[in-house]
């Protein structure tokens, strides 16, 4: 048996490293666990990630006591930024949707839909609501043309080194939103607008 001063010294550090650091919240499941109309329970999926995420920043899912035992299979959508402990990843895709078909959704997973007296099940408001870019060109309207300009500008040095492709794509999303918000950043870009309507495969 080891010293009473040096157990106490490994208990102190794993109080330290694990406990303090814990992030328990509800919303942490196995695929076959969902979860029951309790109104408390629905509350508390909310807050307690929000509650995490403030306490240990939004990468303590890769602090050693919370990271995932199939890590190859998480994929949250934070990446970079404070608390990080997992080396860095490099450019890879870090959001759904996407044009690679990569970190989809696995409705394999979904739990069966619940009988109150009607169905409930997961609602995917993109499935009712595709109205996308009518605030975007409201919001873009707004601004005074000098406004609009550093947007173009702005737009276009953060998106320096992206392939033509990606350029086009969100060239076509803010024309949608405003034609003068796309051909303002298309020109700032050096695009030219013929480019972005010979590109037909640009809905998403």
């Amino acid at each position: 048996m080891g010293h009473p001063g040096a157990l106490f010294g490994q208990c102190l550090r794993a109080l330290v490293e694990e406990v303090e650091q814990a992030a328990f919240a509800p919303t942490n499941i196995v695929p076959g666990i969902g979860f029951s109309p309790d109104r408390m329970l629905q509350g508390r999926l909310f807050s307690y990630g929000d509650a995490q995420r403030y306490r240990l920043g939004v990468n303590h899912w890769q602090i050693p006591v919370n990271y995932p035992k199939n890590a190859e299979n998480f994929h949250p959508y934070h990446r970079d930024g404070a608390m990080r402990v997992k080396p860095y990843e490099g450019g890879h895709v870090s959001y759904n949707p996407n044009m690679y078909g990569e970190w989809e959704d696995s409705p394999e997973h979904e739990g069966p839909a619940l009988e109150l007296g009607g169905d409930a099940n997961y609602w995917d408001f993109d499935e009712q609501d595709t109205n996308f870019y009518e605030q975007p060109g409201k919001l873009f309207r707004l601004q005074s043309p000098e406004a609009q300009q550093r947007l173009f500008d702005n737009t276009a040095a953060e998106m320096q080194g992206t392939s033509k492709e990606v350029q086009l794509r969100h060239i076509n999303n803010c024309y949608k939103a405003d034609p003068a918000y796309g051909e303002g950043v298309a020109k700032a870009l050096g695009v030219p607008m013929s480019e972005v309507e010979a590109a037909t495969d640009l809905d998403q």
